[in-house]
């Protein structure tokens, strides 16, 4: 069997999850869309489901899997649904929606449901993606608040730029979120922090209301007084360009490895590779690695990118090709075929491949293809 193989670590992904919350001030929806970013949606929610508050999706595909899977606890459609005909189905199934649009307002508002929905309203604060404008969101709110069909409202919004923590616009769009909170009738449950904002923007964090609030009963049951939306960092990534004291409490979940296949006695002056990218600068050995980028590593990784050989530091030296890539094993006399080589994981973190490579974590993460993936911590 070819070596390649991804192993998940249940236990390191449980550890990022109560970091989240426990950061995030308030209860926390695990976002397991894009098949938990490659890790395994339905195994990486029974992981969690006996801590989580809930779980995020992006559609309702992937919650149905879900649900088909055993899951009972809350799962919120991020992108809410696209057609009000799906309201039939996010009632039989008891799931969440984000509203982010006049349209959706009116489609709950028809709807002939068999109890009452949990809405998430989105405010536009200023990443002009998905949400209500602010001159829309108050009208929504209240029709929302005023129908049968709706039993909770949740005030969200989602931050463009948290992952760059020199840029102003966070604090900007949470102002806006604020500003356009003040003018509701009561003071909202709200959900404003991804990852980086989790990590990265403490003073964003909603303030709970007081005690003695009579929005603090409500707040209570609709969900907290605020809920966290951690994406990345549940998997153990940094979303930050570089070093970040948070970040690095995080624990990888998923580790990318292979085994040698062969080793080659090179000359000095021989080309290594596709297009001769690498050329060898002294007599020295190369091994060939099972992984390339038809499993999900990058294609253009640059040489010098690194790599663990046998738990030590290692570099890719010629181009990734569609199943193998090429490492030098100059510092590494005893490795040989069969000796293990790891791609990412704890020793080569994804965020520090991504950005040797030219992309983002997210992208490595997601794009994992071919290779099986094992289980531990369960």
């Amino acid at each position: 069997m070819r070596p390649a193989r991804a192993l998940i670590d249940l236990q390191a992904l449980r550890h990022n999850y109560r970091l989240a919350r426990r950061l995030g001030g308030g209860r926390a929806l695990a976002v397991v869309k894009a098949d938990a970013y490659g890790h395994g949606a339905v195994a990486c929610a029974r992981a969690l489901e006996a801590e989580a508050d809930g779980f995020a999706v992006a559609a309702i595909e992937e919650a149905l899997e879900l649900r088909e899977a055993g899951i009972t606890a809350p799962i919120l459609l991020l992108e809410g649904f696209f057609e009000a005909a799906e309201l039939e189905l996010i009632d039989r199934h008891r799931l969440w929606t984000v509203v982010q649009a006049p349209w959706q307002v009116e489609a709950i508002a028809r709807a002939r449901l068999s109890a009452p929905l949990q809405v998430w309203v989105k405010l536009d604060s200023g990443m002009h993606r998905l949400g209500l404008s602010p001159a829309e969101f108050t009208g929504a709110w209240r029709r929302l608040r005023a129908l049968p069909q709706v039993a909770g409202l949740v005030a969200m919004t989602h931050f463009a730029r948290a992952d760059e923590l020199d840029s102003s616009r966070t604090a900007e769009q949470a102002a806006v979120f604020s500003d356009v909170l003040a003018g509701l009738d009561e003071r909202p449950v709200a959900s404003l922090c991804n990852s980086a904002a989790i990590l990265g923007w403490p003073a964003v964090l909603p303030t709970p209301p007081a005690d003695r609030d009579a929005d603090a009963e409500r707040s209570r049951e609709e969900g907290g007084t605020s809920w966290a939306r951690p994406g990345l960092m549940l998997y153990g990534a940094n979303p930050f360009a570089g070093p970040h004291a948070g970040a690095d409490l995080l624990r990888p979940v998923m580790t990318v490895e292979s085994k040698l296949i062969a080793v080659r006695e090179l000359a000095a002056g021989e080309p290594v590779g596709y297009g001769a990218r690498y050329v060898t600068p002294m007599p020295m050995r190369i091994g060939v690695v099972a992984m390339g980028y038809a499993d999900g590593y990058p294609q253009f990784a640059p040489d010098g990118t690194p790599v663990s050989i046998d738990g030590r530091p290692g570099r890719l030296a010629g181009r990734v090709s569609m199943d193998m890539l090429t490492v030098d094993l100059s510092g590494h006399p005893d490795a040989t075929v069969g000796t293990p080589v790891q791609l990412w994981g704890d020793r080569v973190r994804a965020d520090e491949l991504a950005r040797h490579c030219g992309t983002s974590a997210y992208e490595l993460l997601c794009g994992l293809k071919r290779m099986p993936r094992g289980i531990r911590g369960a």
